[in-house]
C-alpha cells in the first residue's frame, strides 16, 4: 500500500524534511526512480545519479542537503543502512501466497496447526506435527513427523523438513532449504585408510580398502528463535544428539551444517559456506563466502573468517582469519605481499651473484 512520506519518517523513527504528504507507492534506483519512488539515495556516491531519474523523494543520508539535490522531500535516518531493513520489509508485496488451507494440501489428522496458518497447494504435514500461529507453509513443502515448528514462521516453496525437527518463532526458509536430512556418517568394519591419515597426516600404512557401513542419524535439528536459511541450504540431522543452531543465526545460499554441529546466536554464515561435522562455534562469527571449516573445531566468540578461508583448527575469541590454511588476517596479508616481492627478490639475488661472480672473474 502506499505510504505518505511522514508513515515513512515514522516507522523509520527517521528525520524527514520538505513536503510530508507526498505519497510514495514504491521504492527505487536514484536513476531510474519515478515521481511516486522513494530513491534510495544513501551516500552521495548514489546521490549523483539522482538527477537521471525523476525522484520528487529520497532517502538519504543524516546531514544530506536535499534541497540542493533538487527533492521536494527527504528521510534522513541516521544509519541509512539499517533503516533500509525496516523500508523494504513495509514494502515487501510478499510471494502472493492465499490464505488458508489449500485443497491439495495433505495435512494428517493428528497435525496440530495454530490459528491463522497458511498452507499451500500441494504442501504435505505429517503425523503429530504441531505448527505456530501465523505460520505460512508454501507450496510442496514437506513437514515431517512430530516436527515442532513456531509461530510467524515461513517456508517458501519446496521447503522440507525431516522428522523431529524443532524450529522457533519467526523462522524463514528460502526455496530448497533442507533441514534434518541424515548426516552424512559411515564407519569401516576396521581400521582404514581415512583414520590412519588423520592419525600420520599423510601415511596410509598398511590399511586396505573396505566398504563403508552407514551410521544412522538418531539426533535431528533445533533450530532457534529469528533463524533464516538461504535457497538450497542443508543442516543435517545429528547422530545422538540434535545439529543446532542459535537464536538470530543468518544462513546465505548454498550453506551447509554438518551433523553434530552447534551453531551460536547471531552467526552469519554466507553463501558456500561449509562446516562439517561435530563443529561447534561461539556467538556473533561471520564466516564470509566459499569459507570451509573442517570438522570437530572450536570456533569463538566474535570470530571473522574471510572469504574462500579453510580453517583446520580450532579458533580463539575475537580472532579474524583468513586463508588456506587459515592464520590471523595480518598475517596472511604479510605473506602475500611477500610472496609477491618474492619475484623481485629473485631477480636482485640473481643480479647480485652475477655481479659477485663477474668481480671474482676479473682478479
Amino acid at each position: 500500500m502506499p505510504y505518505t512520506i511522514a508513515e515513512i519518517a515514522s516507522a523509520l523513527e527517521a528525520d524527514v524534511v520538505g513536503n510530508k504528504d507526498l505519497v510514495i507507492k514504491a521504492l527505487a534506483e536514484p536513476a531510474s526512480a519515478g515521481t511516486d519512488d522513494l530513491a534510495m539515495a544513501s551516500n552521495p556516491k548514489y546521490a549523483e545519479a539522482l538527477s537521471n531519474g525523476a525522484a520528487r523523494a529520497a532517502l538519504l543520508w543524516a546531514d544530506a542537503d536535499w534541497e540542493a539535490l533538487g527533492l521536494e522531500a527527504a528521510i534522513r535516518p541516521q544509519r541509512p543502512r539499517f533503516a533500509m531493513s525496516r523500508l523494504t520489509a513495509m514494502m515487501d508485496p510478499g510471494q502472493g501466497y492465499a490464505s488458508g488451507i489449500h485443497p491439495s494440501a495433505v495435512i494428517d489428522p493428528t497435525a496440530t496447526l495454530g490459528a491463522d496458518v497458511s498452507v499451500g497447494p500441494n504442501a504435505v504435514i505429517g503425523a503429530g506435527v504441531s505448527i505456530g500461529d501465523r505460520t505460512v507453509i508454501g507450496p510442496l513443502c514437506f513437514v515431517g513427523t512430530s516436527v515442532v515448528l513456531g509461530a510467524d514462521c515461513f517456508l517458501r516453496e519446496h521447503v522440507s523438513i525431516g522428522a523431529y525437527a524443532r524450529i522457533g518463532d519467526r523462522f524463514i526458509a528460502q526455496p530448497g532449504v533442507r533441514i534434518a536430512g541424515d548426516g552424512f556418517s559411515f564407519v569401516t568394519p576396521e581400521k582404514g585408510a581415512v583414520e590412519t591419515v588423520r592419525e600420520t597426516l599423510g601415511d596410509q600404512g598398511d590399511a586396505q580398502g573396505q566398504s563403508w557401513a552407514r551410521i544412522a542419524s538418531l539426533g535431528s535439528v533445533v533450530i532457534g528463535d529469528d533463524v533464516e536459511i538461504g535457497a538450497n541450504s542443508m543442516v543435517d540431522s545429528g547422530t545422538i544428539r540434535a545439529t543446532r543452531v542459535g537464536h538470530r543465526t543468518k544462513m546465505d545460499n548454498l550453506v551447509h551444517l554438518g551433523h553434530n554441529c552447534v551453531v551460536g546466536n547471531d552467526n552469519l554464515l554466507c553463501g558456500s559456506v561449509a562446516v562439517a561435522g561435530s563443529t561447534v562455534t561461539g556467538d556473533f562469527v561471520v564466516m564470509a563466502g566459499q569459507v570451509g571449516v573442517s570438522d570437530n573445531l572450536t570456533i569463538g566468540n566474535n570470530v571473522v573468517l574471510g572469504a574462500a578461508s579453510k580453517v583446520l583448527s580450532s579458533v580463539p575469541d575475537g580472532k579474524v582469519m583468513l586463508g588456506y590454511p587459515a592464520v590471523e588476517m595480518k598475517t596472511h596479508l604479510e605473506g602475500y605481499k611477500s610472496l609477491r616481492r618474492l619475484p623481485r627478490a629473485l631477480r636482485d639475488v640473481a643480479a647480485l651473484k652475477k655481479a659477485v661472480f663477474n668481480a671474482g672473474g676479473s682478479d
